[in-house]
């Protein structure tokens, strides 16, 4: 490849292995269930264009998490309301009344905005052919707190020394809590509790999830997870998901442990922000969700892969424009690392061949290892540093890298700069990630336009979007001392590898 084909305009890419819509504009997941042996995945979409407006919930299923099948648009919006965030149940029981012929319903939950003024109110829409077709209530809205934020209810079904109901768990989005609310039949709610604002001063509060999981494997020992996207306000700059272990009693939610609080007024995540426990620590994971209709022990969540601080703005192609894509999913686990509770995060891609396998090799300054990369690739690393060395893993080919990752004195950094020319200004950035060790243990995925770092047995997470990788070319090189490769093995889809 000449260095003049290097330094043309980056090129606009679509995802290989990430799920996005054929067209038009997308983001945050809706609805995410399991029901009838597929992974339903319904979505904030624009029907008619590729900016966000006229929202929708667009929808693609799925039999195994990694090749989807889009549909025709679930819930369109009216003259009246838009169609935001929620959350999709399967009323085995019929609770709600809405089921027909016998067959009980789907019952998706979800948030009217009005298209004429500010005010956000809670409807509901019921589906007996496995969630294509769907038939709005006529009694919307069902739950008004006469609020121009309260959106994103997410539904689960609640059993326990409280009872046997459904939960909502919505937000007041300006005001930064989290609204739990019970209901019999989906259709009457009323109020349980309030949670927050606590351990941020940023932005607004958007898309909970509440959920239980064992804790190290061990039933008998389940924590509750309280999980809330903020924008802006995320640890990397812009939009972000944080976590909260605790419990839940069936009417509130408390906190295992007091966090730390951002100071009023501050402009900049600091160290309080960077002590709270997120999802992610890139720039481009929000609003993720788990799915219903699963186990406890099978907690299985997947988020948009964007920022709103530049998701507007990114090129799209002239021909068929979309923008959004989501993340790959990830199953959940409870573990207890160093001490503190966290979430372990393991991803589900899709099935790989070997292209490469390195081990038992050193890497000294000046004499990079360089291997090939495709897109749509898993790369496992486990790397070791000599005292006052730093490993760079250089993605593309100089002069146009797509981004630069570095391991130095337990952190790993992503540098999406090198390559963010022609981008919109805020994408240019400099990520860091936490490790628990000096040198690397991480599984790095790989596609057209993204990386998603799982570090440290997938409890430090790290995704980001990045330029298009004109050249599948990765070079290792060793800064300031020795690398010591333990394995660098790369695997990809088996079209990938022709």
């Amino acid at each position: 490849m000449t260095t003049a084909a290097l330094l043309e305009d980056p090129p606009v890419t679509r995802p290989l292995i990430h799920f996005s819509s054929a067209r038009n504009w997308l983001n945050d997941p809706n609805g995410l269930i399991f029901h009838d042996g597929r992974y339903h995945l319904y979505f904030q979409y624009n029907p008619h264009g590729a900016d966000h407006g006229f929202m929708s919930w667009g929808h693609a299923s799925s039999a195994d998490l990694v090749t989807w099948q889009e549909h025709p648009v679930a819930l369109r919006y009216t003259d009246e309301h838009e169609i935001f965030s929620g959350s999709v149940v399967f009323d085995e029981r019929d609770t709600s009344g809405l089921g027909i012929g016998g067959t009980a319903p789907l019952v998706a939950v979800f948030t009217l905005a009005a298209r004429s003024g500010a005010h956000q109110s809670q409807g509901i829409a019921s589906s007996t052919d496995g969630g294509l077709s769907w038939s709005m209530h006529s009694g919307n809205p069902v739950l008004d707190r006469g609020s121009a934020d309260f959106r994103d209810p997410k539904v689960f079904r609640y059993s326990g020394p409280a009872g046997d109901y459904w939960v909502m768990v919505a937000v007041e989005a300006v005001q930064r809590k989290v609204v739990l609310y019970r209901s019999d039949d989906l259709r009457h709610w009323e109020l349980l509790s309030e949670y927050g604002p606590r351990g941020t001063a940023f932005g607004v509060w958007e898309c909970p999830d509440l959920f239980p999981l064992a804790l190290d494997g061990d039933p008998d020992d389940a924590r509750w997870v309280l999980i809330v996207s903020m924008n802006p306000g995320g640890v990397a700059g812009g939009s972000g998901t944080m976590y909260v272990v605790g419990s839940f009693d069936g009417v509130r939610f408390v906190p295992a442990a007091p966090a730390p609080e951002v100071e009023p007024g501050a402009k900049t995540p600091d160290d309080a922000l960077a002590a709270l426990d997120w999802i992610d620590h890139g720039r481009d994971c929000y609003a993720g969700v788990t799915f219903s209709g699963l186990g406890d022990e099978d907690r299985i969540l997947i988020a948009w892969m964007s920022n709103w601080e530049y998701a507007g703005e990114m090129p799209t192609d002239a021909i068929e424009p979309q923008r959004g894509s989501m993340t790959l999913a990830r199953r959940l686990s409870l573990v207890t690392e160093r001490g503190r509770i966290r979430l372990r995060q393991e991803p589900i891609g899709p099935a790989v061949v070997p292209v490469a396998a390195i081990a038992d090799v050193e890497v000294r300054p000046g004499e990079p290892l360089t291997f090939e990369a495709p897109p749509a690739s898993r790369i496992r690393l486990r790397l070791r540093l000599d005292d006052g060395a730093s490993a760079e893993l250089r993605l593309g080919e100089a002069p146009a890298l797509a981004a630069v990752l570095r391991v130095r004195d337990g952190e790993l950094t992503l540098d999406r700069r090198v390559g963010a020319e022609g981008l919109p200004e805020a994408f240019g950035s400099l990520e860091r990630l936490e490790l628990r060790a000096d040198g690397l243990d991480a599984v790095l995925w790989l596609d057209e336009g993204s990386i998603e770092v799982f570090a440290d047995d997938g409890t430090a997470v790290l995704t980001d979007r990045i330029p298009a990788r004109r050249s599948d070319r990765v070079e290792l090189h060793a800064v300031g001392g020795r690398v010591r490769i333990d394995e660098v093995t790369v695997e990809a889809e088996e079209e990938d590898r022709a």
